[in-house]
């Protein structure tokens, strides 16, 4: 652990925030990797520990989103597997990428991201899952969600509720098939980071307890607010993301 003053607190407040926000909507990596780096850990190691507070959090809100029965497990098939696979090939990237190279990735991606989200890609358009063409989109769809996922993670949320949207399902389901899915890409991209002794195992479990602790919040406040209240919170999260961006030096 690194000796700046305070930074378990600093970490626990980080991944509890992170936590909440990315149940709801998505992009709290894009608050936790910073503080990780900020706390010392070189930029590759940060992407490995990472993996530690975003999986204890989907535990938590995969059990709570199952417990109030939203979940829909038949996203196993068309979301979780292809993610899996395309999150093996990105964390490989990753692993291969320099630390430089990372910091510079990530810059980019946090502004990438932010126009992803102001966007509607998909023009209103809707494919659900029940349909053979839309079964294929959404497949494909995970799959790059899970290279990304494997790679960088920060900002998954937003590209999945993208995906669940265009197969019709409205807000409050489509998070709970995200943090499904995340889950699922975490499994396997924390592994293969750990194998390669890419993660700080004391600061990613005092990360991970906030983490914990924030999805189950994130779950309720989801389910009490509904579709409505969470469009409002993903606009506002990108909107942050964007000043934030844009006045960073």
């Amino acid at each position: 652990m690194n000796s700046y003053p305070y930074s378990h607190a600093i970490l626990f407040v980080a991944g509890f925030i992170s936590g909440t926000l990315n149940v709801v909507a998505g992009g709290g990596s894009f608050l936790t990797l910073p503080v990780l780096i900020f706390l010392g850990l070189p930029a590759s190691v940060a992407n490995g520990t990472n993996r530690i507070g975003v999986l204890t959090q989907n535990v938590g809100a995969v059990w709570a989103f199952h417990r109030l029965r939203i979940l829909d497990w038949r996203s196993l098939l068309w979301g979780a597997l292809p993610a899996v696979i395309g999150a093996g090939a990105g964390t490989w990237v990753a692993l291969w990428t320099s630390d430089q190279m990372f910091k510079r990735v990530l810059a980019f991606l946090m502004v990438a991201v932010t126009l992803w989200t102001l966007w509607d890609p998909f023009g209103g358009k809707r494919a659900p899952a029940s349909s053979p063409t839309g079964f294929w989109i959404l497949c494909i769809s995970f799959f790059l969600v899970g290279v990304y996922s494997g790679f960088v993670q920060a900002g998954v949320g937003f590209f999945i509720l993208a995906a669940t949207s265009f197969a019709g399902l409205d807000l409050v389901k489509g998070n709970a098939i995200k943090v499904l899915v995340v889950l699922a890409t975490m499994v396997i991209s924390l592994a293969i980071f750990a194998s390669h002794g890419k993660v700080d195992w004391s600061m990613g479990l005092v990360l991970g307890l906030g983490n914990f602790l924030g999805g189950l919040l994130g779950v309720r406040l989801t389910i009490l607010k509904g579709h409505n209240w969470i469009r409002k919170v993903v606009t506002v999260t990108i909107i942050v993301f964007a000043l934030k961006l844009w006045f960073s030096d």
